[in-house]
């Protein structure tokens, strides 16, 4: 029964909360006032004119474009309205070549795991090939550990 109870009193309060919500909105709409016209004088005869006949100055136009033609302009690197192969490849040639080691133009499968290659060998401390539970140990990989929060403890003094 308490429950029903407390479901209604909730509804009651909720609608409340909304109708004065409204309200609130209503009447702060008819309170704003409207912006004052533009003095001929700060704005010039021609802008003047244009107040008169539209009843408020329009505000300046906003950049049309839309995310995918911002993105499209960005890998449009020659300004040609198309994009190449070679435009859509460049951002990726720098990453590339710091894993092409030798520099053929070629990643092979060592080159590409080269980091894990590296750390196997800084592991390997008896360079037999394998690592035992110990070395194994070494490659564990390093987090940054939280600083423990001293929240309500009293500061050294």
């Amino acid at each position: 029964m308490v429950r029903y109870l407390i479901i209604a009193a909730a509804a009651v309060l909720l609608s409340a909360g909304s109708f004065f919500l409204w309200k609130s909105r209503a009447t702060r709409e008819t309170l704003i006032p409207s912006a004052p016209a533009a003095v001929a004088g700060q704005a010039g005869a021609g802008a003047a004119q244009e107040d008169d006949e539209e009843g408020a100055a329009s505000p300046p136009a906003a950049d049309e474009r839309t995310r995918e033609q911002k993105r499209f302009d960005r890998a449009d690197k020659d300004r040609s309205g198309r994009i190449t192969l070679a435009e859509m490849l460049e951002p990726r040639r720098k990453p590339f070549a710091k894993l092409d080691t030798n520099g053929d133009g070629h990643l092979s499968f060592e080159e590409w795991t080269v980091k894990t290659h590296d750390k196997f060998a800084d592991a390997d401390k008896n360079r037999d090939g394998a690592l035992v539970p110990t070395e194994f140990a070494t490659t564990k990989v390093k987090t940054k550990s939280k600083p423990k929060c001293a929240c309500g403890e009293a500061s050294p003094s």
